[in-house]
This record gives C-alpha cells, structure tokens and sequence, in this order.
C-alpha cells in the first residue's frame, strides 16, 4: 500500500535533468540511483508539512527522498506553506509530483516585476563569503517585501490604510490571487478530491477563533482552501469559504502532527513529520537574531512536546488494551470495562521527525527570502535529512515497546 511498484518511479529525476540542461542540479549534489526501502505493512503512512514559507522547499526535498525510495504517503496533512507543498504532491500523479514541486518553487522565487538575477551572477554571489551572502540574501528578502513573488503575491497599490474599511480579503498587503492561477495551473484538483490519498489542510475561522481542518474525506477541496491555510495576516488577507473567512491555521498550531495520530479509529501509523522551525536554538544577543528567535519558538508549534505527550496517552492506551486481555470472559461485560475498551488501543506508531537546521547566513527573514539559491539548499537539506533517516537501521520498523510508540530525529538521535 505505501510502497511503489518499482515500474512506476523515475529515478532521481532532478539529478537526470541536472545531468541533461543544468536545472535543479543546485538541489541533488550527491544524487545516487533510487533504491525501494522495505517497511511494514502500516495501515497508514502519513506524510506532515508544516508552515515556514520559504523554508519550505525543505519539504520539497523530503517528499523527494520518500519518492526515492518508493515510498508512497496514503496521507497529506498540511499548514500554511506546507498546505502548499500538499496542493503540489496530491494534486499531481506520482511519477510527476517531484518535477511539479521543482516548477512551483522556480516559479515562486522569481520576482514578481521584473527580471530575476542572472543565474550566474546569483550563484557568484551566494557562494562568496558569508558577509556577501548575508547581505545578498537580505536584499532578496526586502526585494520579496518590495516586490512579492511570482506566481505567489504582489503588493497592493496603493497600500491599505490602517483605518479605512475594505473588504475583509483585501484587508492586506499583498493580493494572493496569483496563487490561485498557480495552483490551478499545476495541480489537478479532481485528483485530490478522487481520495486516492487522503488531504488534510488546516486554517483559523477569523470570525469564530476555531482551527478547522479541511479533509478530502468530507469536504470538496478547492483552491482556497489550501490558500486559506497560508493566508498568514496581515501581510495575506483572509480567504473566504462558503460565506466564512480564514487565516493562516499556523496562528493556533503550525504542525498536523496531532490530527493525523489522534484521528479516529486508530491506525498502524508510519508518519514523517517535516517541520521548518526548530524549538532548540541559540540565545540571541542582537535585536536582529531576537527577531528570528521569536519566530522558531512561536512556529516551532512545541512539536516534541506534543510528541511527548502523545507517546505518554498512546502507552496509557495500550497497557490498558494489556490489562483488558487479562480479564476473565465473565467480568466483560461490565460497564467499566466496556468503557475501557473504548479507551484502549494496540494500534502502534513511529514518528519520524525531520527539522529544517538554520544556516549561519539565514537572518529572521528567512521565511520570506525566497532567492534560488537558498530555495535550492533548502532543497538539498530534506533531500539530505531523508536520506540518512531512511538509512538508519531499524527506524522504520513497527514499534514493540510498552508505548507502541517512538519517535526518531536524525539531528537529535545521531549526535
């Protein structure tokens, strides 16, 4: 179910195409020919992305390594630019899904006015020393504030004025409708909505406070709701769905993580959770690097926390399902025990946790410098972490502690 026949996989696609013209070679140094890795028969594989605007061509090169390897996710979930990443992967066949993910990301990191930087002069610049790159990419980040980005967003003109009414999805800085045509120009929406996956996308209702989670399961998804995840205020205005308007679900939980492990009734679970901001970081000693610092904290979405504390309710409900098979027939049908029953779970999950490590040069902007270059490292950083995560021997197998639960982290597990 969440392996590939062999027939069906491309092999190494981007680095084919590096090979061939150049593109995408940035993302794939080190390229190898794809071989299948051999899982368990987990009843669901859930790949979860969440949001970091930039950063998120991370997940791009996760989804890669998983396509790599044949691993096929039956389960999308996805917050922000990760409900992006989603739109991209669901809305594509599998032998098309890494080449769409590498047009959308070239797309969105042009400017939206104007000629992009010539390749040569960008690679020159990128790849100077550190005070050069710092300074370069900063540029590119006012360049996207100044400017927005293709297919993506541009600045409203004139711009909105802080006290005069607007319409509430004009109530912004920029107008989103080129990711609407994106979108629709690269993702197959019939396809989504044919559940042969299933889609999750989470957003805020503005009116209500409430997180809501649009699933494919349910709902009919369109563009919007996937653009609804991402409309990130105020610089995005809010989207409007069937006379209700949304935000970005990254105000209230920036990660998936805890729809798809407490979705009921319960599965064997294999989930790789992607994630762009890292909780663990330095403690800043200049306003610039206390900027960024908020934001890892506050986006970071406290996702080994959750993780804990999932494990923690998750070995509750097995000990239980333990002490219920100790109980004699005649004592079933009491109504704690049934209750009980109701409570207890044997079902087990492996959670793998992939998390996006900062590079020295990255300022606070860094969810908003979308130059190539930095796209094509971040490309090459989840292509990279997916790979030695898939390469560890035993992480993918169905766990037999007490818990019916691990976690594992190629960062924090192998230092």
């Amino acid at each position: 179910m969440a392996q590939r026949d062999s027939q069906n996989v491309k092999r190494a696609r981007a680095g084919e195409a590096g090979a061939a013209d150049g593109e995408h070679a940035g993302a794939v140094s080190g390229v190898r020919a794809s071989h299948h890795v051999a899982i368990p028969q987990y009843e669901t594989v859930a790949l979860m992305l969440q949001g970091g605007g930039a950063l998120g061509a991370y997940q791009a090169g996760v989804y890669q390594g998983l396509d790599e390897a044949g691993i096929l996710p039956n389960w999308l979930a996805g917050i922000s630019i990760g409900a992006l990443n989603t739109a991209i992967i669901a809305g594509n066949a599998p032998e098309h899904r890494v080449d769409k993910l590498h047009e959308f990301w070239e797309t969105i990191c042009q400017p939206a006015y104007g000629p992009p930087v010539p390749p040569a002069i960008e690679q020159a610049l990128f790849n100077s020393n550190d005070t050069v790159r710092k300074a370069f990419t900063a540029m590119q980040a006012v360049g996207a504030l100044v400017d927005g980005q293709k297919g993506f967003f541009t600045p409203r003109f004139p711009p909105p004025l802080p006290a005069v009414s607007v319409l509430p999805q004009n109530a912004s800085y920029y107008d989103t409708a080129p990711l609407k045509t994106t979108l629709e120009r690269l993702c197959d929406f019939d396809r989504i909505n044919a559940k042969e996956m299933r889609v999750s996308v989470g957003a805020v209702n503005v009116h209500t406070g409430n997180f809501a989670y649009f699933d494919n399961t349910h709902t009919t998804l369109r563009p919007e709701h996937f653009m609804a995840s991402g409309a990130l205020p105020p610089g995005f205005g809010a989207v409007e769905i069937d006379g209700e308007f949304y935000w970005d679900g990254g105000l209230m939980s920036n990660t998936p993580l805890y729809q798809v492990v407490q979705t009921s009734p319960r599965r064997d679970t294999l989930a790789f959770q992607v994630d762009l901001w890292s909780a663990l970081g330095p403690v800043p000693d200049n306003i610039t690097d206390v900027q960024g610092r908020v934001k890892d904290i506050q986006y970071s979405s406290r996702t080994r926390l959750v993780t804990d504390m999932m494990q923690h309710s998750q070995r509750f409900r097995h000990v239980l399902r333990e002490v219920l098979e100790r109980v004699s027939p005649e004592h079933r049908d009491d109504p704690w025990c049934k209750l009980a029953e109701e409570l207890a779970c044997s079902k087990r999950y492996n959670i793998i946790h992939l998390i996006y490590s900062d590079k020295e040069y990255e300022g606070h902007y860094k969810d908003y410098q979308f130059g190539l270059s930095t796209m094509l490292q971040h490309w090459e950083s989840g292509l990279e972490d997916i790979r030695n995560s898939l390469a560890q021997p035993g992480w993918l197998d169905m766990p037999d502690n007490d818990a019916s639960f691990v976690t594992h982290d190629i960062h924090r597990d192998l230092r």
